[in-house]
């Protein structure tokens, strides 16, 4: 007789509750992600009061709650802490007796760190603002890319707990580019060629931002949105905007979840994904060609999510967001 897969917990909930409500057992087979024979069978059994035939599990209760609480204390080594705790499991038990619990192993999502000042800023803002905003950013681009790094096991819904994130990884091969978008679409791309400071920032907006405004906004009035990079943050670049008569956003550090040029790269770099140029140059090359299919609809979509961006940081109380 050939048995088919165990079911897990939410599994059998979500089968048993449908099953209550007078779902099909198609329809039931396919929200909770298993066979319409495994429905069938599990209606059967608990209509009949069974419970399935085999060996008892090798832990019990009270063990599986102390390995889900080690595993929602910490990503590292979780089947050595669970057998240090005094629990005789297998490698295979343990990675079961997780996804049991509706754990699953995932790549950690990167985030920067905010602190608690930092959260509060990035609770006040107004949707009235982001449609004459022109958000700037920098971004690098590797001729090599790297592998995704370690996974983490978490259940549905906690990609952004603090537990279940990376840090990012600097300084791989590759070539910083500074960009500028609006609702009506993109800038130039500058190529970074230099350590960014002060001066070079300034020529950067000089020869860059200040044509991008007059392509993406004309005569109209804009505000520019910067992050808090020395050389962004200088006391000079501060005089430059006001002697431009320029308005500059009051932006919260580490918040590249509120702007949506990063998305706006995501796209870019997805596109790229099985481009592998050589050298330095073909990299620029690709990164340009890729820049310019970007449509101003595209952009205002982007920028349309910002009411959305903003909620997402409310109900999180200013913490990490899935943008």
């Amino acid at each position: 007789m050939e048995w088919t897969a165990d079911l897990t917990v939410v599994q059998k909930t979500t089968i048993g509750t449908w099953h209550k409500e007078g779902k099909t057992q198609k329809v039931i087979a396919k929200e909770a992600g298993c066979s319409q024979s495994s429905v069938s069978k599990h209606i059967n059994r608990e209509a009949k009061g069974r419970t399935r035939c085999g060996r008892k599990k090798c832990t019990s209760n009270r063990e599986n709650r102390t390995l889900e609480r080690i595993v929602k204390q910490n990503c590292g080594e979780i089947h050595k802490e669970w057998t240090a705790a005094g629990v005789s499991a297998s490698r295979t038990t343990t990675h079961r007796r997780m996804q049991d619990m509706g754990f699953s192993c995932r790549i950690p999502c990167v985030k920067p760190l905010l602190n608690k000042r930092q959260r509060q800023k990035r609770l006040d803002w107004t949707a009235a603002e982001w449609s004459k905003v022109m958000f700037s950013d920098e971004s690098k681009f590797c001729i090599s890319f790297g592998n995704q790094g370690p996974r983490v096991w978490r259940k549905r819904g906690e990609a952004q707990n603090p537990r279940c994130l990376r840090s990012s990884v600097k300084f791989p091969q590759s070539v910083m580019v500074w960009g500028a978008m609006s609702s009506a679409g993109v800038g130039p791309l500058c190529f970074l060629r230099s350590k960014v400071n002060a001066a070079v920032y300034q020529e950067v907006l000089e020869h860059f931002m200040l044509p991008a405004a007059d392509e993406l906004y004309g005569d109209a009035d804009f505000i520019f949105q910067q992050d808090l990079a020395p050389a962004q943050s200088a006391k000079t670049t501060s005089t430059w905007f006001k002697d431009h008569g320029i308005p500059v956003l009051d932006w919260p550090a580490n918040s590249p979840d509120l702007n949506p040029i990063e998305n706006l790269w995501g796209i870019v770099k997805r596109k790229m994904q099985y481009a592998r140029p050589n050298n330095s140059e073909e990299l620029k090359a690709t990164i340009r060609a890729t820049w310019a299919l970007i449509t101003p609809e595209q952009c205002h979509r982007l920028i349309d999510s910002m009411p959305r961006r903003i909620a997402a940081v409310i109900q999180a109380k200013g913490a990490p967001t899935k943008y």
